[in-house]
């Protein structure tokens, strides 16, 4: 079996794949310190309580935060006793490598959701990851990944405001009754949100209109239902899209080894 891990800067959700279905998602905090023995400890405790019995034989790892790389390898190596594939190195291959700046290293998360966004929908497409960063893909027609856009997270927008600003509180991200607040709660929510929507919407519109050709809109990330009810922003909601494309990556890479 697989275990895919995808290491973000937030969380790590690792997902078993049993080669047609995913048998399990666990999910912790990303943490740079955790040792190895920390996480196959983690791990085992969970996949117990699952009753799970999983006999790993490969491990594929994307991570966006270089340093907790090092202790996944170790946790692989020691515990399942193999070599794990890390997207973005050299002998990790992929279906369609990106078409970029000379020198551009594109972040493994992007690769990842290319992939998969391609297997399952083709190419001509624009996915949109809420994670730490807000972050839009853009796949070519034949796969490929050729460029996109980076913008602060959501999350991270609330949180910056709450830290710059000592009189606004902390808030949640939810989907305003109406667009004027009428307490300070409400207008933060409101401007957040909203603001949002049209991120989303005037970045994909600039993005379509610089292909000049239609594209189909993924979404992928824990926000991305709350957006898609209240604005009808894309085509397609994913939750699993990363670590899907992490099965076709191994699958690519165990084919053409």
């Amino acid at each position: 079996m697989l275990l895919a891990i995808d290491c973000g800067n937030t969380n790590t959700v690792f997902s078993i794949w049993d080669g047609t279905s995913f048998l399990c998602t666990l999910r912790t905090s990303t943490h740079h310190a955790r040792t190895a023995d920390a996480y196959f400890t983690w791990y085992a405790t969970l996949v117990k309580h699952y009753g799970i019995d999983a006999d790993i034989t490969d491990v594929i790892i994307s991570s966006t935060v270089p340093r907790v790389v090092f202790n996944l390898r170790v946790f692989a190596d020691r515990f399942f006793g193999c070599r794990p594939m890390v997207v973005g190195k050299p002998e990790c291959l992929l279906p369609h490598p990106p078409r970029v700046d000379e020198g551009t290293q594109v972040g493994p998360d992007r690769l990842v959701n290319t992939a998969a966004g391609f297997d399952r929908h083709g190419g001509d497409l624009i996915v949109v990851d809420f994670g730490t960063a807000t972050t839009f893909d853009v796949v070519a027609a034949d796969g490929a990944y050729i460029g996109g856009v980076i913008a602060p997270g959501v999350n991270l927008s609330l949180e910056a405001l709450h830290m710059a600003a000592a009189a606004l509180p902390h808030v949640d991200i939810s989907n305003p009754q109406q667009v004027i607040g009428t307490n300070t709660v409400a207008c933060i929510q409101s401007g957040v949100f909203w603001g949002y929507v049209g991120l989303v919407r005037e970045i994909c519109t600039r993005i379509k209109g610089e292909r000049d050709r239609p594209m189909k809109i993924v979404a992928t990330g824990g926000l991305a239902p709350l957006f898609q009810q209240s604005a009808d922003l894309f085509d397609v909601m994913e939750e699993d899209l990363t670590m899907h494309g992490l099965t076709v990556i191994h699958e690519y890479n165990k084919e053409n080894s």
